[in-house]
């Protein structure tokens, strides 16, 4: 029987299913009697990941960004910055384990996993294919337009408003267990998954109306600053709901771990995506996909995080105005 410790991208959907989609192959394929664990890991200044984040036994990463440590067993990731170093990556391509996969290509990396375990280890999960799906629309922005993706309608949408502004550990990790063998409806009706939901529901209007007032769009990049607030797990496509026009949006939030500058495209702009996102956060220490990024700060960093966020916002303005011009 193997101790197993899964480690995940910390109030994320696509973390938590990655998370679940790894134990439903980890049991099936390599020991039904496993004991498995879960830990959240959050993106922080500075990070680094250690060895005291691991377990005794198997340790796994999905989600998140890789560790060069020798205790670390399995890894998945599907983000362009996945590596903290270029030691970091020369370790990871010198890997022979078999067990260590990384392509940004993918949308999610709950949708990844399932793949590499069908493809590699001949390990299909059928009956998981709801959840994989709606993985991959939530964490690739693939809907149909961001009322859909604000007012929250499908059980998959309200899971998610329950995963990324919880504060409860033990609620996360049951709601990993509970969708290894369950529909996302079924999670939704459980009785204290229900009820975290109604209490954030009402929050999450609330959180509409203070972006509506915290947020302002000049020549196609929203810029906001919510840091006094507690909204560090705000719907993140509420800016493109309060302003369909835009191309960008750079906003600036807090919580008693960092100070974060999030950055991500319009899903549904008309406008030619030119800028990579990934590479520019980058340069501040930050990092993410092509579409999507995020920086963060010590929490007690919001001057800086609030200048970069500035410079970024004017980078993404003039790209635009170089680009109509």
């Amino acid at each position: 029987m193997n101790k197993v410790r899964v480690l995940y991208h910390d109030n994320c959907f696509d973390g938590v299913s990655s998370a679940a989609v790894f134990s439903r192959f980890y049991k099936g394929h390599v020991d039904p009697g496993a004991v498995i664990e879960y830990e959240g890991l959050t993106h922080k200044a500075g990070q680094q990941i250690g060895d005291e984040l691991f377990g005794e036994g198997e340790n796994v990463i999905v989600d998140f960004k890789y560790s060069a440590s020798d205790r670390l067993t399995w890894w998945f990731d599907h983000h362009e910055s996945a590596f903290l170093s270029a030691e970091d990556e020369g370790h990871f391509r010198h890997d022979t384990s078999g067990k260590k996969f990384h392509d940004p290509s993918y949308k999610s990396c709950t949708k990844y996993i399932a793949s590499v375990v069908q493809n590699t280890f001949d390990c299909p999960l059928p009956d998981l294919q709801e959840l994989i799906y709606w993985a991959d629309i939530i964490d690739g922005a693939q809907f149909l337009d961001a009322k859909t993706a604000v007012e929250l309608k499908e059980p998959a949408m309200r899971l998610m408003l329950v995963i990324e502004a919880s504060h409860s550990s033990e609620l996360i990790h049951k709601i990993i267990r509970e969708l290894q063998n369950k529909t996302l409806g079924e999670v939704m009706e459980d009785a204290e998954v229900r009820s975290t939901f109604e209490k954030l529901y009402a929050l999450h209007f609330d959180s509409i109306e203070i972006m509506r007032g915290a947020t302002k769009c000049t020549d196609g990049v929203i810029e906001f600053d919510v840091s006094k607030y507690d909204l560090d797990g705000y719907n993140k496509f509420i800016p493109y709901y309060l302003f369909p026009d835009s191309v960008y949006s750079v906003g600036v939030s807090r919580s008693a771990v960092r100070a974060k500058v999030s950055v991500g495209t319009n899903p549904w702009t008309k406008h030619e995506r030119r800028y990579n996102l990934a590479k520019l956060c980058e340069q501040y220490g930050g990092g993410g996909h092509s579409v999507v990024a995020a920086i963060s700060f010590k929490p007690t960093e919001l001057d800086k995080a609030r200048a970069a966020a500035r410079e970024i916002a004017q980078t993404l303005r003039n790209d635009l105005k170089e680009g109509r011009g």
